[in-house]
Protein backbone atom coordinates (compact mmCIF):
# COMPACT_ATOMS: atom_id res chain seq x y z
CA UNK A 1 0.00 0.00 0.00
CA UNK A 2 1.14 3.49 -0.78
CA UNK A 3 2.13 6.04 1.74
CA UNK A 4 -0.42 8.22 0.64
CA UNK A 5 -3.22 7.11 2.92
CA UNK A 6 -5.45 9.96 4.34
CA UNK A 7 -6.76 8.93 7.58
CA UNK A 8 -10.00 9.03 8.65
CA UNK A 9 -10.94 11.87 11.24
CA UNK A 10 -13.45 8.77 13.33
CA UNK A 11 -12.82 5.72 12.32
CA UNK A 12 -9.25 3.88 12.71
CA UNK A 13 -8.67 3.70 8.93
CA UNK A 14 -5.53 4.36 6.91
CA UNK A 15 -4.16 7.59 6.33
CA UNK A 16 -2.44 9.23 2.72
CA UNK A 17 0.60 10.85 2.33
CA UNK A 18 1.21 10.13 -1.28
CA UNK A 19 -1.63 9.32 -3.97
CA UNK A 20 -0.54 12.75 -5.36
CA UNK A 21 -2.57 12.83 -8.72
CA UNK A 22 -5.71 12.30 -6.83
CA UNK A 23 -5.11 14.58 -4.28
CA UNK A 24 -4.73 17.49 -6.54
CA UNK A 25 -7.96 16.18 -7.47
CA UNK A 26 -9.47 16.64 -4.47
CA UNK A 27 -7.76 19.97 -3.75
CA UNK A 28 -9.10 21.49 -7.07
CA UNK A 29 -12.54 20.61 -6.35
CA UNK A 30 -12.58 21.82 -2.92
CA UNK A 31 -10.96 25.46 -4.52
CA UNK A 32 -14.18 24.85 -7.11
CA UNK A 33 -16.87 24.02 -4.56
CA UNK A 34 -17.11 20.82 -5.73
CA UNK A 35 -16.14 18.57 -2.84
CA UNK A 36 -16.62 19.17 0.60
CA UNK A 37 -15.94 17.53 4.07
CA UNK A 38 -19.13 17.31 6.41
CA UNK A 39 -19.73 20.90 8.26
CA UNK A 40 -19.53 20.73 11.97
CA UNK A 41 -23.15 20.96 13.25
CA UNK A 42 -24.23 23.53 15.71
CA UNK A 43 -23.22 23.03 19.10
CA UNK A 44 -25.95 22.07 21.50
CA UNK A 45 -27.75 24.63 23.86
CA UNK A 46 -26.41 24.43 27.41
CA UNK A 47 -28.80 22.74 29.65
CA UNK A 48 -28.72 23.06 33.35
CA UNK A 49 -25.41 24.46 34.35
CA UNK A 50 -25.74 22.87 37.95
CA UNK A 51 -26.66 19.07 37.15
CA UNK A 52 -23.84 16.64 37.04
CA UNK A 53 -21.93 16.66 33.61
CA UNK A 54 -24.58 15.08 31.30
CA UNK A 55 -25.67 14.71 27.59
CA UNK A 56 -29.47 14.83 27.14
CA UNK A 57 -30.80 13.82 23.86
CA UNK A 58 -33.45 14.75 21.67
CA UNK A 59 -36.54 12.73 21.72
CA UNK A 60 -36.59 9.73 19.40
CA UNK A 61 -32.81 10.23 18.96
CA UNK A 62 -31.62 7.15 21.49
CA UNK A 63 -32.70 4.26 18.80
CA UNK A 64 -28.63 4.02 17.76
CA UNK A 65 -27.59 3.82 21.21
CA UNK A 66 -30.08 1.09 22.32
CA UNK A 67 -29.06 -0.67 18.80
CA UNK A 68 -25.14 -0.40 20.82
CA UNK A 69 -23.90 1.93 18.29
CA UNK A 70 -20.75 4.20 19.82
CA UNK A 71 -21.63 7.43 18.45
CA UNK A 72 -23.54 10.71 19.50
CA UNK A 73 -23.15 13.16 16.99
CA UNK A 74 -24.45 16.97 17.71
CA UNK A 75 -27.50 16.92 16.04
CA UNK A 76 -28.71 14.27 18.32
CA UNK A 77 -28.47 16.28 21.36
CA UNK A 78 -31.02 18.27 23.27
CA UNK A 79 -28.54 19.95 25.57
CA UNK A 80 -25.44 19.65 28.03
CA UNK A 81 -25.74 19.36 31.66
CA UNK A 82 -23.08 20.45 33.97
CA UNK A 83 -19.74 21.73 32.76
CA UNK A 84 -17.98 18.94 31.21
CA UNK A 85 -14.41 19.74 29.63
CA UNK A 86 -12.97 17.88 26.15
CA UNK A 87 -12.33 14.02 27.19
CA UNK A 88 -14.36 14.02 30.55
CA UNK A 89 -16.57 10.66 31.03
CA UNK A 90 -20.35 11.90 30.87
CA UNK A 91 -23.29 10.25 31.63
CA UNK A 92 -25.70 10.19 28.37
CA UNK A 93 -29.34 9.73 28.84
CA UNK A 94 -32.86 9.81 26.48
CA UNK A 95 -34.92 13.22 26.64
CA UNK A 96 -36.70 11.20 29.51
CA UNK A 97 -33.82 11.27 31.60
CA UNK A 98 -33.00 7.49 32.04
CA UNK A 99 -29.93 6.29 31.61
CA UNK A 100 -28.25 5.02 27.97
CA UNK A 101 -24.18 5.01 28.31
CA UNK A 102 -21.04 6.41 29.56
CA UNK A 103 -19.26 8.53 27.09
CA UNK A 104 -16.14 10.15 26.55
CA UNK A 105 -17.09 14.36 25.85
CA UNK A 106 -15.97 16.39 23.05
CA UNK A 107 -17.70 19.45 22.05
CA UNK A 108 -15.07 20.59 19.62
CA UNK A 109 -16.17 17.21 17.40
CA UNK A 110 -19.13 16.46 14.84
CA UNK A 111 -18.59 13.40 16.90
CA UNK A 112 -19.64 14.91 20.20
CA UNK A 113 -19.19 11.53 22.48
CA UNK A 114 -18.05 8.23 22.06
CA UNK A 115 -19.40 5.14 24.69
CA UNK A 116 -17.23 3.57 27.34
CA UNK A 117 -19.89 1.29 28.79
CA UNK A 118 -23.32 0.53 28.52
CA UNK A 119 -23.50 0.03 32.41
CA UNK A 120 -24.97 2.25 34.66
CA UNK A 121 -23.08 1.23 37.49
CA UNK A 122 -19.45 0.58 35.60
CA UNK A 123 -16.99 3.43 36.78
CA UNK A 124 -14.45 4.95 33.94
CA UNK A 125 -11.49 4.70 35.31
CA UNK A 126 -7.98 3.21 35.19
CA UNK A 127 -9.47 -0.19 36.33
CA UNK A 128 -11.87 -0.22 34.07
CA UNK A 129 -9.26 0.77 30.81
CA UNK A 130 -6.79 -2.33 32.56
CA UNK A 131 -9.47 -4.60 32.00
CA UNK A 132 -10.69 -3.77 28.71
CA UNK A 133 -6.58 -4.05 27.34
CA UNK A 134 -6.33 -7.10 28.99
CA UNK A 135 -9.31 -8.41 27.40
CA UNK A 136 -8.41 -7.33 24.48
CA UNK A 137 -5.13 -8.93 24.58
CA UNK A 138 -6.65 -11.94 25.54
CA UNK A 139 -9.15 -11.76 22.45
CA UNK A 140 -5.57 -12.23 20.19
CA UNK A 141 -4.09 -15.02 21.71
CA UNK A 142 -7.09 -16.51 22.35
CA UNK A 143 -7.50 -16.99 18.36
CA UNK A 144 -3.88 -17.83 18.26
CA UNK A 145 -3.20 -14.79 16.22
CA UNK A 146 0.54 -14.53 17.32
CA UNK A 147 1.49 -17.38 15.79
CA UNK A 148 1.76 -15.93 12.82
CA UNK A 149 4.65 -13.54 13.49
CA UNK A 150 5.31 -10.53 16.55
CA UNK A 151 3.30 -8.27 14.95
CA UNK A 152 -0.44 -7.59 15.63
CA UNK A 153 -3.08 -5.21 16.44
CA UNK A 154 -4.01 -5.33 20.10
CA UNK A 155 -6.25 -2.67 20.67
CA UNK A 156 -8.88 -1.85 17.61
CA UNK A 157 -11.07 0.90 18.78
CA UNK A 158 -14.80 0.99 19.18
CA UNK A 159 -14.30 -2.84 18.26
CA UNK A 160 -12.51 -3.48 21.66
CA UNK A 161 -14.98 -0.75 23.57
CA UNK A 162 -11.89 1.87 23.77
CA UNK A 163 -12.65 4.68 20.68
CA UNK A 164 -10.29 6.04 19.25
CA UNK A 165 -7.68 4.44 20.75
CA UNK A 166 -4.99 2.05 18.26
CA UNK A 167 -2.15 0.34 19.63
CA UNK A 168 -0.05 -1.90 17.56
CA UNK A 169 2.52 -4.50 18.44
CA UNK A 170 5.88 -4.48 16.94
CA UNK A 171 7.96 -7.68 18.47
CA UNK A 172 8.98 -5.70 21.54
CA UNK A 173 7.99 -1.91 20.49
CA UNK A 174 4.26 -0.82 20.81
CA UNK A 175 2.88 2.28 18.91
CA UNK A 176 -0.39 3.80 19.92
CA UNK A 177 -2.35 6.25 18.28
CA UNK A 178 -5.36 8.22 20.24
CA UNK A 179 -7.44 9.31 17.85
CA UNK A 180 -10.22 11.25 20.20
CA UNK A 181 -10.21 13.17 23.51
CA UNK A 182 -11.17 10.17 25.47
CA UNK A 183 -8.32 8.24 24.80
CA UNK A 184 -6.21 11.83 24.60
CA UNK A 185 -7.21 12.67 28.25
CA UNK A 186 -6.41 8.92 29.74
CA UNK A 187 -3.18 9.15 28.06
CA UNK A 188 -0.72 8.20 30.64
CA UNK A 189 -2.85 5.94 32.39
CA UNK A 190 -3.55 3.94 28.90
CA UNK A 191 0.80 4.06 28.62
CA UNK A 192 1.26 2.98 32.09
CA UNK A 193 -1.31 -0.27 31.72
CA UNK A 194 0.49 -1.14 28.39
CA UNK A 195 3.57 -0.96 29.81
CA UNK A 196 2.25 -3.00 32.69
CA UNK A 197 0.95 -5.85 30.50
CA UNK A 198 3.11 -6.27 27.28
CA UNK A 199 6.57 -4.95 29.21
CA UNK A 200 7.91 -3.18 26.08
CA UNK A 201 11.20 -1.60 25.61
CA UNK A 202 9.19 1.66 24.13
CA UNK A 203 5.50 2.74 23.52
CA UNK A 204 5.99 5.61 20.86
CA UNK A 205 3.17 7.91 19.82
CA UNK A 206 2.19 8.23 16.70
CA UNK A 207 -0.94 10.43 17.37
CA UNK A 208 -0.49 12.51 13.69
CA UNK A 209 -3.50 11.83 12.08
CA UNK A 210 -5.67 14.09 10.42
CA UNK A 211 -9.00 13.15 12.23
CA UNK A 212 -7.08 14.43 15.20
CA UNK A 213 -7.76 18.19 13.96
CA UNK A 214 -11.13 17.61 13.38
CA UNK A 215 -11.54 16.84 17.03
CA UNK A 216 -9.56 19.76 17.97
CA UNK A 217 -6.40 17.95 19.13
CA UNK A 218 -3.24 18.89 18.19
CA UNK A 219 -0.58 16.31 16.56
CA UNK A 220 1.91 14.61 18.32
CA UNK A 221 4.38 12.08 17.93
CA UNK A 222 7.29 10.69 20.14
CA UNK A 223 8.44 8.07 22.95
CA UNK A 224 5.98 7.89 25.64
CA UNK A 225 7.65 5.25 27.63
CA UNK A 226 11.06 3.43 27.26
CA UNK A 227 13.66 3.87 24.40
CA UNK A 228 13.08 3.75 20.50
CA UNK A 229 15.37 1.12 19.23
CA UNK A 230 17.52 2.02 16.59
CA UNK A 231 16.03 -0.72 14.19
CA UNK A 232 12.47 -2.27 14.41
CA UNK A 233 11.46 -5.32 12.48
CA UNK A 234 8.27 -7.49 12.48
CA UNK A 235 8.12 -11.00 11.50
CA UNK A 236 5.16 -11.99 9.47
CA UNK A 237 4.49 -15.64 7.91
CA UNK A 238 8.36 -15.98 7.94
CA UNK A 239 9.09 -12.72 6.31
CA UNK A 240 11.27 -10.12 8.29
CA UNK A 241 10.28 -6.49 7.37
CA UNK A 242 11.71 -3.23 8.91
CA UNK A 243 9.07 -0.46 10.34
CA UNK A 244 9.85 3.04 10.47
CA UNK A 245 7.92 3.61 13.69
CA UNK A 246 8.88 7.16 13.82
CA UNK A 247 8.26 8.25 10.10
CA UNK A 248 6.59 5.72 8.31
CA UNK A 249 3.11 5.43 7.05
CA UNK A 250 0.49 5.15 9.94
CA UNK A 251 1.96 3.07 12.64
CA UNK A 252 4.68 1.86 10.45
CA UNK A 253 3.17 -1.09 8.60
CA UNK A 254 -0.21 -2.35 7.52
CA UNK A 255 -0.64 -5.47 9.56
CA UNK A 256 -4.64 -5.11 8.21
CA UNK A 257 -3.11 -7.01 5.13
CA UNK A 258 -1.36 -9.71 7.03
CA UNK A 259 -3.47 -12.82 5.81
CA UNK A 260 -4.63 -11.05 2.04
CA UNK A 261 -0.30 -10.53 1.49
CA UNK A 262 -0.14 -14.29 2.54
CA UNK A 263 -2.75 -15.27 0.19
CA UNK A 264 -1.20 -13.53 -2.69
CA UNK A 265 1.70 -15.40 -2.10
CA UNK A 266 0.37 -18.60 -2.54
CA UNK A 267 -0.93 -17.53 -6.70
CA UNK A 268 2.31 -15.61 -7.51
CA UNK A 269 4.32 -18.69 -9.07
CA UNK A 270 4.87 -18.27 -12.40
CA UNK A 271 3.51 -14.93 -13.09
CA UNK A 272 4.39 -11.27 -13.77
CA UNK A 273 3.16 -9.41 -11.01
CA UNK A 274 2.41 -5.39 -11.09
CA UNK A 275 2.45 -3.97 -7.36
CA UNK A 276 0.71 -0.28 -7.06
CA UNK A 277 0.78 1.91 -4.15
CA UNK A 278 3.42 -0.78 -2.50
CA UNK A 279 4.45 1.20 0.29
CA UNK A 280 7.40 -0.96 1.85
CA UNK A 281 6.62 -3.95 -0.27
CA UNK A 282 4.47 -6.43 1.75
CA UNK A 283 2.79 -7.67 -1.37
CA UNK A 284 5.79 -7.79 -3.16
CA UNK A 285 7.80 -9.91 -1.17
CA UNK A 286 4.87 -12.57 -0.69
CA UNK A 287 5.14 -12.32 -4.43
CA UNK A 288 8.96 -13.16 -4.81
CA UNK A 289 9.12 -15.74 -2.26
CA UNK A 290 6.04 -17.30 -4.00
CA UNK A 291 7.95 -17.93 -6.93
CA UNK A 292 6.98 -14.52 -9.15
CA UNK A 293 8.82 -14.39 -12.62
CA UNK A 294 8.86 -10.64 -12.29
CA UNK A 295 7.67 -8.16 -10.03
CA UNK A 296 7.25 -4.74 -10.80
CA UNK A 297 6.10 -2.46 -7.86
CA UNK A 298 5.47 1.27 -7.78
CA UNK A 299 4.90 3.99 -4.62
CA UNK A 300 5.07 7.50 -5.12
CA UNK A 301 7.86 7.52 -2.15
CA UNK A 302 11.55 6.61 -2.37
CA UNK A 303 11.62 6.76 1.03
CA UNK A 304 9.10 3.50 1.21
CA UNK A 305 10.66 1.80 -1.90
CA UNK A 306 14.34 2.03 0.12
CA UNK A 307 12.38 0.08 2.83
CA UNK A 308 10.76 -2.38 0.47
CA UNK A 309 14.32 -2.98 -1.07
CA UNK A 310 15.87 -3.35 2.08
CA UNK A 311 13.69 -5.94 2.75
CA UNK A 312 14.41 -7.74 -0.06
CA UNK A 313 17.70 -7.95 1.15
CA UNK A 314 16.44 -9.06 4.60
CA UNK A 315 14.79 -12.36 3.93
CA UNK A 316 17.51 -12.98 0.82
CA UNK A 317 14.75 -12.87 -2.08
CA UNK A 318 15.87 -12.68 -5.38
CA UNK A 319 16.17 -9.28 -6.30
CA UNK A 320 17.18 -9.53 -9.70
CA UNK A 321 13.38 -10.26 -10.18
CA UNK A 322 12.22 -6.89 -8.60
CA UNK A 323 11.98 -3.99 -10.49
CA UNK A 324 10.89 -0.39 -8.20
CA UNK A 325 9.67 2.30 -9.89
CA UNK A 326 8.98 5.82 -8.15
CA UNK A 327 6.23 7.49 -9.66
CA UNK A 328 3.05 8.39 -9.04
CA UNK A 329 0.36 5.08 -9.64
CA UNK A 330 -2.20 6.56 -12.04
CA UNK A 331 0.40 8.57 -14.21
CA UNK A 332 2.63 4.82 -14.22
CA UNK A 333 -0.45 2.84 -14.85
CA UNK A 334 -1.24 5.11 -18.56
CA UNK A 335 2.53 4.44 -19.22
CA UNK A 336 1.97 0.89 -19.06
CA UNK A 337 -0.80 0.82 -21.03
CA UNK A 338 0.42 2.35 -24.03
CA UNK A 339 3.56 0.36 -23.52
CA UNK A 340 1.25 -2.32 -24.12
CA UNK A 341 2.60 -4.13 -20.59
CA UNK A 342 0.50 -7.11 -19.59
CA UNK A 343 0.76 -9.11 -15.81
CA UNK A 344 -0.68 -12.10 -14.56
CA UNK A 345 -1.19 -10.89 -11.47
CA UNK A 346 -1.97 -7.25 -10.49
CA UNK A 347 -2.42 -5.92 -6.82
CA UNK A 348 -4.23 -2.69 -6.43
CA UNK A 349 -4.34 -1.25 -2.74
CA UNK A 350 -4.33 2.69 -3.33
CA UNK A 351 -5.23 5.13 -0.11
CA UNK A 352 -7.81 6.30 0.71
CA UNK A 353 -9.66 8.19 -1.44
CA UNK A 354 -12.54 8.56 0.57
CA UNK A 355 -12.45 9.04 4.36
CA UNK A 356 -15.90 10.18 4.59
CA UNK A 357 -19.34 8.80 2.23
CA UNK A 358 -19.00 13.29 1.22
CA UNK A 359 -16.10 12.25 -0.80
CA UNK A 360 -17.50 9.08 -2.57
CA UNK A 361 -18.32 10.76 -5.56
CA UNK A 362 -14.86 11.44 -6.62
CA UNK A 363 -13.12 8.89 -4.69
CA UNK A 364 -15.16 6.56 -7.24
CA UNK A 365 -14.01 8.31 -10.54
CA UNK A 366 -10.44 7.75 -8.78
CA UNK A 367 -10.99 3.68 -7.75
CA UNK A 368 -12.84 3.33 -11.36
CA UNK A 369 -9.77 5.01 -13.47
CA UNK A 370 -6.90 2.65 -11.79
CA UNK A 371 -8.99 -0.27 -11.98
CA UNK A 372 -9.92 0.26 -15.39
CA UNK A 373 -6.07 0.61 -16.53
CA UNK A 374 -5.70 -2.67 -14.36
CA UNK A 375 -7.89 -4.92 -16.11
CA UNK A 376 -6.30 -3.46 -19.34
CA UNK A 377 -3.38 -4.16 -18.43
CA UNK A 378 -3.99 -7.90 -17.70
CA UNK A 379 -3.29 -10.86 -19.78
CA UNK A 380 -6.14 -13.64 -20.13
CA UNK A 381 -6.59 -15.60 -17.16
CA UNK A 382 -4.99 -12.95 -14.93
CA UNK A 383 -5.98 -11.84 -11.16
CA UNK A 384 -6.20 -8.64 -9.90
CA UNK A 385 -6.59 -8.45 -6.05
CA UNK A 386 -7.94 -4.69 -5.84
CA UNK A 387 -8.56 -3.05 -2.10
CA UNK A 388 -10.30 -0.31 -0.87
CA UNK A 389 -9.63 1.05 2.78
CA UNK A 390 -12.54 4.02 2.56
CA UNK A 391 -14.77 4.62 5.20
CA UNK A 392 -16.88 6.13 2.92
CA UNK A 393 -16.89 3.27 0.50
CA UNK A 394 -19.26 0.37 0.94
CA UNK A 395 -18.76 -3.03 0.22
CA UNK A 396 -21.69 -3.02 -2.39
CA UNK A 397 -20.40 -0.14 -4.09
CA UNK A 398 -17.31 -1.02 -4.29
CA UNK A 399 -18.33 -3.73 -6.40
CA UNK A 400 -20.06 -1.91 -7.95
CA UNK A 401 -17.49 0.34 -9.09
CA UNK A 402 -15.26 -2.57 -9.89
CA UNK A 403 -18.17 -3.88 -12.41
CA UNK A 404 -18.47 -0.68 -14.21
CA UNK A 405 -14.32 -0.57 -14.67
CA UNK A 406 -14.32 -4.58 -16.00
CA UNK A 407 -17.26 -3.20 -18.23
CA UNK A 408 -15.31 -0.52 -19.84
CA UNK A 409 -12.07 -2.68 -20.32
CA UNK A 410 -14.21 -4.42 -22.20
CA UNK A 411 -13.13 -7.94 -19.73
CA UNK A 412 -15.59 -10.03 -18.06
CA UNK A 413 -14.59 -10.76 -14.61
CA UNK A 414 -15.19 -13.34 -11.96
CA UNK A 415 -14.64 -12.65 -8.22
CA UNK A 416 -13.08 -15.94 -6.76
CA UNK A 417 -12.54 -14.34 -3.18
CA UNK A 418 -13.55 -11.34 -0.93
CA UNK A 419 -11.05 -9.92 1.03
CA UNK A 420 -10.87 -8.08 4.60
CA UNK A 421 -9.15 -6.71 7.55
CA UNK A 422 -7.08 -9.46 9.47
CA UNK A 423 -8.77 -11.19 12.67
CA UNK A 424 -6.90 -8.90 15.03
CA UNK A 425 -8.93 -6.09 13.96
CA UNK A 426 -12.33 -7.31 14.84
CA UNK A 427 -15.60 -5.42 13.56
CA UNK A 428 -17.87 -4.92 16.18
CA UNK A 429 -21.76 -6.33 15.08
CA UNK A 430 -22.83 -2.34 16.02
CA UNK A 431 -20.50 -0.39 14.47
CA UNK A 432 -19.94 -1.94 10.99
CA UNK A 433 -17.90 1.59 10.64
CA UNK A 434 -15.46 -0.55 11.52
CA UNK A 435 -14.94 -2.58 8.30
CA UNK A 436 -13.30 -0.40 6.51
CA UNK A 437 -10.84 -2.98 4.53
CA UNK A 438 -12.36 -4.33 1.34
CA UNK A 439 -11.20 -6.78 -1.35
CA UNK A 440 -11.46 -8.55 -4.80
CA UNK A 441 -9.59 -10.98 -6.09
CA UNK A 442 -10.65 -11.37 -9.82
CA UNK A 443 -10.06 -13.66 -12.55
CA UNK A 444 -10.28 -11.77 -16.16
CA UNK A 445 -11.71 -14.67 -18.52
CA UNK A 446 -9.49 -16.71 -21.01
Amino acid sequence: MSKDKPRSPSTPHRQSQGGKDFRKRVQRGKQQGETRAPQAASKPRTGNPSAKPAIILKAEREKSLQRRHPWIFSGAIECIDGAPRSGDTVAVRDAAGSFLAWAAYNPDSQITARVWSWQEKEVVDKAFFHQRIANALAARYALAIGQAGNGMRIVHGESDGLPGLIVDKYDDVLVMQLGSAGPEHWRETIADILQDLCAPVCIYERSDSDGRELEGLPKRCGVVRGTLPEKVEVLENGLRFAVDVAAGQKTGYYLDQRDNRAFTGTLAADRDVLNCFCYTGGFSLYALRGGAKTVLSIDSSQDALQIAQTNVGLNGLDASKAEWQCADVFEALRKLRDQNRKFDLIVLDPPKFAPTAAYAEKASRAYKDINLLGFKLLRPGGLLFTYSCSGGISDDLFQKIIAGAALDAGVDAQIVKKLHAAPDHPVLLSFPEGAYLKGLVLRVAG
